[in-house]
């Protein structure tokens, strides 16, 4: 036997030997290059593992509860809005009721019937003047309150928007003056504070004495243009209250509910 085959059979015989002292598994030696493999392979299955069985339940839950966290701010947002809103409605209301109130306030009501007799008065007086003793002056003649109570109207006379909400009450009154004056008292009752509606106009020539009495009992011969009588009907236009807007809507619709 020659040195080189020694060698080859040494070597041979240490190879095995080696080999002979990893693990075998189902005819697989377990070498630190295969362990290395199968460890890898492992901890590849291992993280795939926690990926599935702990993060991605972690990540759904952490997806329902930012869901749920954006459906919960969307309803305060919601709310937030909704508070504006009310507020805004609130101010329309408020603004609607005081322009109510200024509509309301064109209206006449039972205390602006009880005064009419001396507003009148007042404004005939204002159209005299500073007259002289013996110029025609105006009067009023007539002032003759309707006998029953203010009526609702619902006769179409104002448009069929006013029927139900509205209540009649008329006056009449004659007075005697001058044109100019009479003009002046008409023009005078449009200007005052209620709704009012002249009606049935009528004038006519009403002659005064041509003398007058003075305070020393002479008689002083009357200046100016001759008087005329003029009568007409005078409306306060009274909005019902909303009891009797009910029992008038009861009475028109008694099977309404």
């Amino acid at each position: 036997m020659t040195l080189s085959e020694d060698l080859k059979f040494i070597d041979s015989g240490e190879l095995d030997e080696e080999t002979s002292n990893f693990p075998v598994v189902f005819g697989i030696t377990f070498t630190p290059k295969i362990t290395g493999i199968v460890v890898g392979i492992l901890g590849i299955a291992g993280a795939i593992f926690i990926v599935l069985n702990l993060v991605m339940p972690a990540w759904e839950s952490f997806q329902q509860q930012q869901s749920k966290q954006n459906e919960l701010q969307g309803q305060i947002n919601q709310k937030k809005i909704d508070i504006q809103q009310i507020d805004k409605v609130k101010q329309e209301q408020a603004q609607a009721k005081q322009q109510q109130n200024q509509v309301l306030a064109l209206f006449a009501n039972e205390k602006t019937l009880d005064t009419l007799l001396i507003d009148l008065n007042r404004l005939i007086e204002a159209s005299n003047g500073k007259l002289p003793f013996n110029a025609v002056k105006a009067k009023l003649r007539k002032f003759t309150p309707a006998a029953s109570k203010p009526e609702p109207i619902t006769d179409n006379s104002l448009g069929p928007g006013v029927n139900g909400k509205l209540k009649r009450a008329s006056v009449s009154i004659e007075i005697i003056g001058t044109y100019e004056q009479t003009q002046s008292i008409i023009r005078n009752i449009e200007r005052l504070q209620p709704l009012l509606i002249v009606k049935d106009y009528q004038s006519s020539l009403a002659p005064e004495p041509i003398s007058a009495t003075s305070e020393k009992d002479k008689v002083v011969r009357r200046i100016g243009p001759e008087p005329i009588s003029t009568s007409f009907q005078l409306q306060a236009l009274i909005p019902l209250s909303p009891e009797e807007a009910a029992q008038l809507a009861a009475k028109a619709d008694p099977n309404k509910k």
